[in-house]
């Protein structure tokens, strides 16, 4: 039996890229400030001094060079694992994720991949000021050839880093900046990985499925909780959102017959519309009741004193759940 350390989601990212840089010499970790400062949030503590400026280091405030190099880097062979400070940064890089990262192995007719791993800290509740609190992972998950991947535990980011850093294509990895410190896992020592493309049950129900991913997961299993006794509720956690675990959907969707799908991002073309069309398509004959979406709204992201509201928790959940369970 390896052994393990208590660590939060933020050390297990650090844990994970340490992993892989002591694994494999191809992978190199660079970013604003994620060199000698460690990264605004400390995911890259100590990496610099440990492995060097050459293996993990600082670059100019220029997101759309960040990835371009990356591209470069990647298609030539090595493993880059570029940063992006937070999510809603990415955005001069647009260009570069959809149209070049996205896009080469069919361009080159698979001459040319991009293993590339795009962290970036998305979502909000840490009081943070404009463009630092988005949900976007919507953006990404339309666009071919490209995987994303939102863990919500520290054993599962460890992992699940590790597989998008050994994938042969373009992984975006949105870590829920919310949930960096709230809670520690026995997370083992030994480098390992989660499978992309599969969802894991984190509670067992029969009246109804939440599905849900990232900083969600843990108040929708706090509602869930709330309601034993009432009503029994299963939760499942996502964990990539392209590929989709479409089967761990429908089937759980099958076995209850109800859905409630929680998401930060605004209702209006999130995932949670995609989720309801493929449980229609899929398993309309087993439904007893539309499908709830508890999810962020239609403006953008708010400052300090809405940012609570704006952001599903728990009571907004168990409300989600009451709906679909007493249509």
């Amino acid at each position: 039996m390896s052994d393990t350390q208590n660590l939060t989601l933020v050390q297990a990212v650090r844990d994970g890229l340490k992993g892989e840089l002591e694994r494999d010499d191809d992978v190199v970790v660079f970013g604003e400030d994620v060199g000698k400062n460690g990264g605004v949030f400390r995911a890259t503590q100590g990496l610099h001094d440990e492995f060097g400026e050459d293996r993990v280091f600082d670059t100019p405030l220029a997101e759309s060079g960040i990835v371009g190099t990356a591209i470069g880097m990647a298609a030539y062979g090595m493993k880059p694992v570029p940063e992006m400070q937070f999510s809603g940064f990415a955005y001069p890089a647009f260009d570069q994720i959809v149209s070049h990262a996205a896009r080469l192995r069919t361009r080159s007719r698979s001459r040319f991949s991009v293993p590339m791993t795009l962290r970036m800290p998305y979502g909000g509740g840490i009081r943070a000021p404009e463009h630092h609190s988005e949900s976007k992972e919507a953006f990404y998950t339309h666009e071919a050839g490209l995987k994303v991947v939102v863990p919500s535990t520290p054993r599962d980011t460890k992992g699940l880093l590790a597989a998008s850093i050994r994938d042969p294509d373009p992984v975006v990895f949105m870590e829920p900046k919310l949930i960096y410190r709230a809670f520690r896992e026995e997370v083992p020592d030994e480098t390992y990985t989660v499978e992309l493309g599969e969802a894991k049950t984190r509670r067992e129900g029969s009246d109804v499925s939440v599905f849900t991913w990232g900083a969600m997961t843990r108040p929708s299993l706090e509602a869930a909780e709330q309601l034993e006794g009432d009503i029994d509720v299963e939760v499942v956690d996502l964990r990539t959102l392209s590929p989709m675990d479409w089967d761990a959907i429908v089937e759980s969707f099958k076995k209850t017959g109800r859905a409630v799908v929680v998401h930060e991002a605004p209702k209006t073309g999130g995932l949670g519309a995609e989720i309801t069309a493929t449980i229609q398509e899929e398993a309309l004959g087993y439904q007893r009741a539309p499908v709830t979406r508890v999810t962020g709204f239609d403006t953008p992201f708010p400052l300090y004193a809405l940012e609570d509201y704006y952001m599903p928790e728990a009571a907004r959940i168990e409300d989600g759940i009451r709906e679909a369970v007493e249509f």
